[in-house]
């Protein structure tokens, strides 16, 4: 088989604006700021806040991400509010210590840069009041919320809330998980958001929250102080933008590794025959898999906090793409282990669709993608005592014993040891893709080291084969990281085509979701926008 029978899921259409995230009720929120005049901006960061009351499993005020917008006049806004290693960290400050010390627990915890990352964004492009934006997250806080279907199972599944009493206390109510439908109240959180709306993101970082938060941190055995809250800093960066074929592709720089490793896949496989197959082919298949273990061999080796390592601008040199691209047999997986890069060892991905996003694009050609997280699924699971918080666990995102795989499997080497004041790497790549001087393309999704991956596939079947973002987004997706020596495929593949793959020799493994996507493409005269079925996001627009 070398295509596959369409799914035919059609995208939500509108032509004036249009925003898509992980859930109903911050897309909601978003689409009101719209609806009131404020930007893309105001309404991704009003979608953040919400989220972080939603989506207390994914992200929240104590974890960080990357913001990256394209104004209708070509200007940019790139914005890299990653955690930072506390001034007490070091190198083998986790040496000797058993391995969920650095996934669980007040230690695991980088100091967040959440808030300050949304203040800096409202700052330098939002229109409306500060406050005005936080108003929908205190209020779903307050009244709460409804807990869909995904998200008890979620809750009643978590490993680690249950050894937090806070945790324990709120998210699981001391032992009778939410069941759908049920409502999700979060009065200590309400007040911590509406001091942030009355004082600013200083609230945070010097005032009554962070003076709480750093009490709590030194109680617990927490490494995060007051002084690392006030030093915390929002680092504006310059986009990465490549072309590819007739478009440029604008995403994150390092500390994100994401943006390079899906410029890199793309800048291998454009000089190919990757798509004359078809899409969905094992040829094509083929050579995407080849790529990624390619871009995640040189992000094991070479990729850190451009603050403390030399990011090599080899990494998306056209030469350097060409080697890589010439190492590549059509017809055979190459062993990965043939491959420079860290120590070898034996990984897997584990699944931890734990971060979210929020893509806008309006009818002006204004776009603005902006992923966050807390790293695992409920982060440290640990809830900050009258702030009503989780911490993140972005800790184990460093390589915490260089040479050995994180939380999601990934390897990394010295370039991304621990250090103070460091930014762990991170996958997240909130991607625009520009067509004739006009966005056309917003998207991002969680999924740790399966982001990278499947924003190129999702982007190739939109580019390549003019596919609606909601088939892109839906469609089963592959990913490989090099290390383990594993293509993953999501469930849904033809048998013929995953037995073609094998003998290629390829060795599979079957993971049954890979992401929670969203897109919003403008397309045909006008914006579509598409959430991923796998979840319980939704777009919408004015």
């Amino acid at each position: 088989m070398k295509d596959f029978e369409r799914w035919g899921a059609l995208p939500v259409h509108s032509r004036r604006a249009m925003v898509a995230t992980a859930d109903a009720d911050a897309t909601e929120a978003a689409v009101t700021v719209l609806r009131e005049g404020g930007n893309v901006i105001d309404a991704a960061v009003t979608a953040a806040f919400a989220l972080s009351v939603t989506q207390p499993g994914m992200c929240g005020l104590g974890g960080g991400g990357h913001l990256l917008a394209r104004f209708a006049d070509g200007a940019g806004l790139c914005l890299d509010f990653r955690e930072q290693a506390p001034l007490a960290a070091s190198r083998d400050m986790f040496a000797g210590a058993p391995p969920e010390a650095s996934m669980m627990g007040w230690r695991a915890a980088a100091v967040p840069g959440a808030v300050k990352g949304l203040a800096a964004a409202h700052r330098r492009a939002g229109s409306l009041p500060w406050a005005r934006l936080l108003a929908p997250a205190i209020r779903l806080a307050a009244e709460g919320h409804a807990v869909g279907y995904l998200r008890s199972e979620m809750l009643a599944g978590s490993g680690v809330l249950p050894h937090d009493l806070e945790s324990y206390r709120i998210f699981l109510r001391n032992g009778r998980p939410f069941q759908p439908g049920e409502i999700l109240r979060q009065p200590e959180l309400a007040a911590t958001l509406d001091r942030i709306a009355r004082n600013g993101a200083d609230e945070f970082y010097r005032g009554a929250t962070a003076d709480e938060l750093a009490r709590a941190c030194a109680a617990h055995g927490g490494a995060i102080t007051k002084a690392d809250l006030a030093a915390y800093a929002c680092d504006e960066r310059q986009p990465l933008i490549r072309p590819y074929r007739d478009r440029e592709v604008w995403t994150m720089p390092p500390s994100s590794a994401g943006g390079v490793g899906l410029l890199q896949i793309l800048g291998i496989l454009e000089g190919t025959e990757f798509a004359a197959d078809g899409p969905l082919s094992s040829a094509f298949l083929h050579w995407m898999a080849e790529a990624m273990r390619r871009a995640f061999a040189d992000r094991a080796a070479r990729i850190g906090d451009p603050a403390f390592i030399a990011v090599p601008e080899e990494l998306l040199d056209p030469a350097h793409l060409a080697r890589l691209r010439a190492s590549i047999d059509p017809s055979r997986a190459t062993p990965s282990a043939s491959l420079a890069g860290c120590p070898l060892c034996p990984a897997e991905v584990r699944e931890a669709p734990c971060t979210t996003h929020v893509s806008i694009l309006d009818s002006a050609g204004n776009a603005a993608a902006l992923t966050f997280t807390l790293n695992g699924r409920y982060g440290a699971g640990v809830t900050v005592p009258g702030l009503g918080f989780l911490l993140n666990n972005d800790m184990n995102n460093f390589a915490v014993r260089p040479g050995t795989p994180n939380l999601y499997g990934v390897v990394h080497g010295e370039a991304n040891a621990i250090a103070p004041g460091k930014r762990p790497l991170s996958s997240m790549a909130p991607t625009i893709v520009c067509r004739a001087g006009q966005a056309e393309i917003v998207m991002g999704t969680p999924g740790g080291p399966t982001i990278v991956t499947a924003l190129a596939q999702a982007l190739l079947y939109m580019t390549e084969f003019d596919w609606n973002p909601q088939d892109a987004v839906n469609v089963p997706k592959i990913h490989h990281q090099w290390m383990p020596d594993v293509l993953y495929v999501e469930r849904g593949f033809a048998a013929d085509i995953t037995r073609a793959l094998a003998a290629r020799g390829h060795r599979l493994e079957s993971k049954p979701s890979l992401t929670d996507m969203n897109a919003v493409v403008r397309r045909g005269g006008c914006l579509e926008g598409a959430a991923d079925c796998r979840r319980e996001g939704r777009a919408a627009g004015i």
